[in-house]
């Protein structure tokens, strides 16, 4: 860690987060959630709103991905993904799912607004995000492919997408900051 001048936990949370919030609807891997926790560490999510079926920490499976990332990354769960969107949007984010639908923008021309906060909603590994909580997003966003398949795994598509929010939104600048 002091080789790679990487930051404590405890200095994690006094530092300045992006201002994005994962939300995970009914993720049934929890290597998946692990995983998330750890790309969330690497690019200072505000925080993670575990829901539905999803797994919490402590959990020794979380935890064999997370590497400690449930220490640092902040997380709340909500029975219900609804729920967690509504309060999202009363805190004025804007509320978007990462799910192939007719009406969704493709990610590599999506540009997020600099001055909104914004939740990113990653749907469950079979079924996507549920169509109660798409009903509720405020739009959708996703990955162009073009292989022979449709969807990539949960833990890649948010490394991608939250990637692309962190650069786009000017955060290396912001966050590479001591």
């Amino acid at each position: 860690m002091d080789e790679l001048g990487r930051i404590s936990a405890l200095e994690y949370k006094d530092r300045n987060k992006f201002p994005l919030v994962v939300v995970l609807d009914n993720i049934r891997s929890m290597m998946n959630v692990g995983s998330v926790f750890r790309t969330a560490d690497a690019f200072r999510i505000e925080r993670i709103l575990l829901c539905g079926i999803t797994a919490t920490p402590p959990n020794k499976e979380i935890h064999k991905t997370a590497l400690g990332a449930t220490e640092s990354v902040d997380w709340q769960y909500f029975e219900k993904t609804t729920e967690a969107i509504k309060q999202l949007q009363a805190l004025d984010y804007k509320v978007l799912a990462l799910e192939q639908t007719s009406h969704s923008h493709s990610l590599h021309t999506f540009q997020p607004d600099e001055s909104q906060k914004y939740a990113l909603v990653f749907g469950n590994e079979v079924k996507g995000v549920q169509d109660d909580v798409l009903a509720l997003c405020d739009g959708s966003i996703e990955i162009p492919q073009f292989g022979t398949k449709h969807s990539f795994n949960i833990s890649v598509t948010a490394g991608i997408t939250l990637w692309d929010f962190f650069t786009k939104m000017g955060q290396l600048d912001v966050l590479n900051q001591p």
